[in-house]
């Protein structure tokens, strides 16, 4: 069940949904007092890259966690204020691809795709770039409003690796920054670049384009065509209809069952009003 942390005690949700108002009282006493988010940020990586730790780095103690709507997997929010704007900080199930073979890939694709955060954040193992880098690579399929953090920079140096953050950063056209969340290295640094890419202020040289033949391109745009049809709010139609050209099982049924059009509905919700919400509890309060 849904649930948020409160001291050892669990607090259930209503509907597998966190309740607004019972959200905003716990995020006040944790210390987010934020009227509203000027942006989110959503934290995506590998297991076992320092994910968490770059959340709490971030975060501090102005977190709770829960469930996934519908889904036995946890979440965890957090927020933090940068230069006077404040930040909303999702942290996805840690996940080595998006293509949707397991439940913690599909949230991690859907919140990406459908929750269009301002930024996203992946983070790295700088020992293994490799393996890394493929989710890296997937995740800048969908959007260019990235930042890769390439953590665990102290276990690199002590293995001898050499990363050459400027290269990586020219070759993907983000922000590359190299940290070592568990002292506090380069998260500053980190801070700087998210701020950048929210705010749209990065200017970094444009990734090589795929080449793909013209006998899939006219595909790639008639499937594009149609979903925009059936879809017209859809984001990143050209993402999903590769998808969909390479076979993948899970797209088909999303479309085949109506799931996006749900899947929209959820992420399309208005921001909450928290001055609005915070009246209304001020007024049960004082009636009880």
């Amino acid at each position: 069940m849904d649930s948020v942390q409160e001291g050892t005690r669990h607090v259930p949700s209503e509907h597998g949904l966190l309740s607004k108002t019972f959200r905003i009282k716990q995020l006040q006493k944790l210390g987010v007092n934020f009227d509203s988010w000027d942006f989110v940020v959503a934290l995506a990586g590998n297991p076992n890259t320092g994910k968490s730790t770059v959340f709490n780095s971030l975060t501090g103690l102005r977190q709770h966690t829960g469930n996934w709507p519908g889904k036995t997997v946890s979440r965890a929010e957090g927020g933090f204020s940068f230069k006077e704007k404040s930040y909303k900080l999702v942290d996805l199930p840690g996940t080595y691809s998006l293509l949707s073979t397991s439940e913690d890939e599909e949230i991690a694709r859907n919140f990406i795709l459908f929750g269009q955060p301002h930024v996203t954040v992946i983070v790295a193992d700088a020992t293994r770039l490799e393996r890394n880098l493929n989710l890296a690579l997937q995740i800048l399929e969908i959007t260019p409003h990235a930042v890769l953090c390439l953590n665990l920079m102290d276990e690199a140096k002590r293995k001898g690796i050499d990363v050459n953050v400027k290269s990586i950063e020219k070759q993907l056209g983000i922000p590359a920054v190299a940290t070592t969340a568990r002292y506090g290295d380069g998260i500053n640094e980190l801070l700087e670049a998210i701020e950048s890419v929210a705010k749209r202020n990065w200017i970094g040289k444009e990734p090589d384009a795929i080449s793909i033949p013209e006998n899939i391109e006219q595909p790639i745009l008639d499937l594009e065509h149609d979903l925009r049809a059936i879809y017209p709010n859809l984001p990143n139609t050209r993402w999903i209809a590769l998808r969909l050209l390479e076979g993948d099982v899970r797209i088909r049924e999303a479309l085949l069952n109506n799931e996006f059009a749900s899947i929209i509905n959820i992420y399309n919700q208005p921001p909450l009003d928290l001055n609005e919400e915070l009246e209304t509890i001020n007024k049960s309060q004082a009636s009880s």
